[in-house]
């Protein structure tokens, strides 16, 4: 018996109508060079999705052209109401030339037509091409009309570029009640505001859909209209419409030719001689996507197409991989991406397939030399050898010897609060006047704003009623279940985050081994992970608990030594503002020394609600906080935030100077750089977007302080762990945590007071004085046998 022949699958791609979808969807990406990408991102990613889902063996895309087509010569208006295209989205549809290009996809357009009339020629092109069935990838539902069967199926998106329906002829008629042949009929009759194609005046949906299930075709509701005008009366149409439509005749027939799809556009079209597969540039998608800034997609590219191992049998003639990491040093691999990183800070924690991408070549040897030549051409170098090479064996020893935890006080709390949990639930489930599921969005939102009939809450891009803690903390006043429901969540997440996840994460010797991620951040900040150890909670009663359960091991205790206010003191030194710079020289508080200047008061005259406003200021001002943020934060009117920033930049020149001069140097330079050297590119900030554009001025602003943080704390670590070896106490203190400005240390209490005293004073005198330009560096000391209850230890 022979065998069954498969049948060829071929996708036609309506590219406008998705990069359109993506662009809405995912308006804020950009590359490094400061190129919008968020609709290209979304075009590529639903091509790896119908690549992976849909299997096809061809792949074909479809533009619309600039110019008018038909339907503009017969009709103005046609889609006239339509805003002009944003300058980004026109970026991104002719850079999207490059993506097909490299995925080896064909394009097919053609002057006067819309890319929906091409792919309708296209796939009643194959009609009677038995071994070929089409699917249509678009987001456009104006494309249902040509479905045919399972011949012709159409593969749209419900909502953002993720949620994906594939709809044959059953699935169309489920829709709408009626099939494929009649969607133009319907538009006919309702017209459709997006394309500005009339129809009928007063005729919805509703009423479009009653009118097709009794007549069909536009044709036949007017032959039934003009021979036996009675039946519309049978069927239950109102006089009101049956007016309607004598009177609209022209314009339903009109608005079905616009909206019906052409199966006749001249192109010259045949199936592809290569598959997609056969026709794919695997170097050039990842090249491409390097200079996208697609990080993600490249990994999933590669282990989705099994990339390296193609190319490596295609050169090699064997199975194995193209590069061989055992032959080469791990430790070369991670300073060479050290390296990397210090290059460009947007790569964090790179990878060997970084290095290789980066380079733009498969041998590790040249990417290494290539990566190494360009630290030394940007005067990079010194950070590298000074700061992050250093520091690797620290940061290693950190994540070996880890923090001893306390799982009995943790199963404890557990305990409390799992109690605590199941009494919240009960307070909700009472005021709710149900059970329901208090962790669903949609039946929460259901219960605070149909049942309790709550006003307020922003509605989400599916039209639901949002129930975001931002959201939530509006109504606070409004109900008492809203305090009980964040607190619910507030309890949840402590419990599954860490009260009962910690444990299981804890090795054999009782202690928790997390990794520090030296190239965690593009500001130059540690990180950490498996947990991260910087997340644990410290604002709330709740949460501060969980601390306690970070123990000293016995005979000893936990140090922690915390910068205070290091950001504030090196903002003053890099501003050289006047008050910021007197005020942390005579010790003074600054917040209240800024808020009397800001209200014009007296220092002793400052009101603590004053201080706090300035407090907010302050630290918002280094993350270039704006108007809406500031009245967020601080709880005020946007009038009084305006205000109230207007008073600060006044009182604080200095400063105010510093940061715009500051965005001006990064506009000139590409970049910003800290008082140590380290870099971090912000091509951005000359981006015509103006979001890409106000996001990299906020960081021009941040980076220099934040990394020169980073830099000040790294470089005590380095001085710190040199001392302690050099005096041979590293075993009597060790460091095992850093939390940003603070470090924690593990010592035995019979050499707190001799190592104490000194790392404080590595710490403080880090930051070399002529570059503090006399700003006083500060760090604060406590003490305890656990993280959570420990005191002040004053200068000794």
């Amino acid at each position: 018996m022979a065998k069954e022949k498969t049948k060829k699958r071929l996708i036609l791609l309506d590219t406008h109508a998705i990069l359109h979808r993506a662009y809405h969807a995912l308006p804020d990406f950009a590359s490094r060079t400061g190129e919008p990408t968020g609709a290209l991102y979304g075009l590529t990613a639903m091509l790896m999705k119908i690549i992976q889902e849909l299997k096809p063996d061809y792949i074909v895309a479809a533009f619309d052209l600039p110019k008018p087509t038909h339907r503009h010569e017969v009709f103005d208006g046609y889609k006239a109401g339509r805003k002009e295209t944003d300058n980004e989205l026109v970026q991104q549809i002719t850079r999207s030339r490059d993506v097909l290009e490299v995925f080896g996809i064909p394009i097919y357009e053609k002057e006067g037509y819309e890319a929906d009339d091409v792919l309708g020629t296209i796939a009643s092109g194959l009609k009677k091409n038995a071994d070929v069935e089409v699917l249509i990838a678009t987001g456009d539902m104006d494309t249902l009309q040509l479905v045919d069967k399972k011949r012709v199926q159409v593969y749209t998106l419900r909502k953002g570029i993720k949620d994906t329906v594939i709809y044959d002829e059953k699935a169309v008629h489920e829709r709408f009640g009626f099939g494929p042949d009649l969607v133009a009929d319907y538009k006919g009759l309702r017209g459709d505001p997006s394309d500005n194609i009339p129809g009928i005046r007063g005729i919805g949906e509703k009423t479009a859909t009653d009118l097709i299930l009794s007549f069909g075709s536009i044709e036949n509701i007017y032959k039934a209209l003009k021979k036996n005008p009675e039946k519309f009366e049978q069927k239950g149409i109102k006089p009101r419409i049956k007016k309607l439509l004598e009177e609209g005749e022209e314009e339903a027939l009109f608005s079905k030719m616009l909206a019906t799809i052409q199966l006749d556009v001249p192109i010259d079209f045949s199936l592809p001689q290569k598959t997609w597969k056969e026709a794919l540039q695997s170097d050039n998608v990842l090249d491409l996507f390097s200079q996208l800034g697609f990080r993600t997609l490249s990994q999933r590219f590669k282990q989705q197409f099994d990339i390296g191992a193609a190319e490596s049998k295609a050169e090699s003639g064997d199975e194995q991989t193209l590069f061989k990491t055992e032959d080469i040093d791990e430790e070369e691999i991670h300073e060479t991406g050290l390296a990397l990183w210090i290059l460009n800070s947007d790569i964090t924690n790179p990878t060997l397939d970084d290095i290789l991408e980066f380079s733009r070549t498969r041998e590790f040897a040249k990417a290494k030399k290539h990566i190494f030549s360009e630290l030394q051409k940007q005067n990079l170098l010194d950070v590298f050898e000074t700061i992050e090479k250093p520091l690797v064996p620290i940061v290693a020893t950190m994540t070996k010897d880890g923090v001893k935890l306390d799982t009995k006080y943790l199963a404890t709390l557990s305990g409390d609060y799992h109690t605590k949990l199941s009494k919240l639930q009960k307070k909700i489930y009472k005021h709710a006047g149900e059970e329901f599921n208090i962790n669903s969005p949609k039946q929460l939102a259901d219960i605070l704003y149909e049942k309790l009939g709550l006003t307020g809450g922003k509605k989400t891009a599916t039209g639901q009623r949002s129930t975001k803690e931002s959201e939530l903390h509006k109504l606070i006043d409004k109900h008492p279940i809203i305090t009980e429901v964040l607190e619910h969540r507030e309890l949840q997440k402590l419990l599954s985050t860490y009260i009962d996840a910690l444990p299981h994460m804890v090795s054999k010797d009782g202690r928790l081994h997390t990794t520090f991620l030296q190239t965690g951040t593009a500001t130059g900040r540690m990180a950490s992970q498996n947990p991260n150890v910087q997340n644990i909670p410290v604002k709330t009663d709740l949460g501060r608990k969980v601390r306690n359960a970070f123990v000293a091991e016995k005979g000893h205790v936990l140090v922690a030594l915390d910068y205070s206010q290091i950001e504030l003191r090196i903002a003053a030194a890099l501003s050289e503002d006047e008050e910021l710079m007197r005020t942390f020289k005579e010790g003074g508080d600054v917040h209240a020394a800024v808020a009397a200047h800001m209200f014009d008061v007296s220092i002793d005259d400052v009101t603590p609600e004053m201080r706090r406003t300035a407090k907010v200021i302050n630290f918002g001002i280094i993350y270039g906080m704006g108007v809406n943020a500031l009245a967020k934060t601080a709880e005020i009117t946007r009038a009084e935030a305006q205000k109230y920033l207007k008073e600060y930049t006044e009182s604080l020149t200095g400063l105010t100077h510093y940061i715009q001069t500051t965005k001006g140097i990064v506009r000139k330079k590409g970049y910003a750089e800290t008082m140590f050297g380290r870099r971090r590119y912000l091509p951005g900030i000359t981006s015509r977007v103006p979001y890409i554009r106000a996001e990299a001025e906020r960081m021009a602003v941040n980076a220099p302080i934040q990394g020169t943080q980073a830099d000040i704390i790294k470089l005590a670590m380095i001085q710190i762990d040199a001392w302690l070896n050099k005096k041979k106490l590293n075993k009597k203190a060790k460091m095992i945590l850093q939390i940003h400005d603070e470090l924690i240390f593990e010592v035995a209490k019979d050499s707190v007071d001799v190592v104490v005293p000194e790392i404080r004073k590595i710490m403080e005198d880090v930051f070399p004085k002529k570059q503090a330009k006399g700003v006083p560096i500060k760090v604060d000391v406590k003490v305890g046998t656990n993280w959570g209850e420990m005191k002040e230890l004053k200068n000794n």
